[in-house]
């Protein structure tokens, strides 16, 4: 694609909730974790410990690991005390042909049970949209938010004012675009489309 991409150029959710929990709590701290190794490194990096008797939060993120026992031990902890955090607002997940769970149905159970809302640091938090530009040193004109679903990729981008590309290989179908008040810049078939220096006026947006 002609694109350079470098480790340094990812910014992920799990990164924005470390990030976000070391600013609330600079000293550090202890969580309980529902999520995969990289959800649970990058808060290590950031200074928290894992804790599954009295944290001081409750994390959930995008995981296979998941189990019943799991999510009433974590209603235990968060009717204790423990703030809530979910990584990312996603529903579901593409998965081949099909889908499969994602954070926000993950999570969802927790809340229900806890009678509390969790507060997801990912998409389409603007926190994560800024957090992520000041990281990388570049300016809202020189940035597109890529993605394949309206509710959270292009809306986060739309609520940041950086320019949008809808991808139709995802979760979002043209079929689906009547639901959303709101439109992405592009609309492009697959990845393969994006090329260096693409800009709105190269695709039909189909606004």
């Amino acid at each position: 694609m002609g694109i350079n991409v470098e480790e340094t150029h990812f910014y992920t959710s799990a990164l924005a909730t470390a990030s976000f929990m070391k600013k609330s709590s600079p000293r550090g701290g202890s969580a309980y974790v529902i999520g995969e190794p990289g959800l649970i490194s990058a808060l290590y990096d950031e200074g928290f410990t894992m804790n599954d008797h009295n944290p001081e939060w409750v994390v959930v993120g995008e995981t296979r690991n998941y189990s019943y026992e799991k999510i009433e031990h974590a209603v235990h902890l968060v009717r204790a005390g423990a703030r809530l955090l979910g990584t990312n607002c996603d529903t579901k997940d593409r998965m081949g042909a099909s889908f499969v769970p994602g954070c926000a149905a993950l999570i969802k159970p927790i809340e229900m049970v806890a009678e509390v809302d969790a507060y997801f640091v990912g998409k389409p938090n603007p926190m994560i949209m800024r957090t992520a530009l000041n990281q990388l040193g570049v300016k809202r004109a020189d940035t597109i938010v890529i993605g394949d679903r309206m509710d959270t990729d292009i809306l986060g981008g739309m609520q940041a004012n950086i320019t949008t590309a809808l991808i139709l290989t995802g979760v979002t179908k043209c079929s689906d675009l009547k639901r959303f008040a709101y439109r992405p810049d592009i609309i492009l078939p697959t990845i393969g489309h994006i090329v260096p220096g693409l800009h709105p006026s190269d695709a039909d947006s189909s606004n």
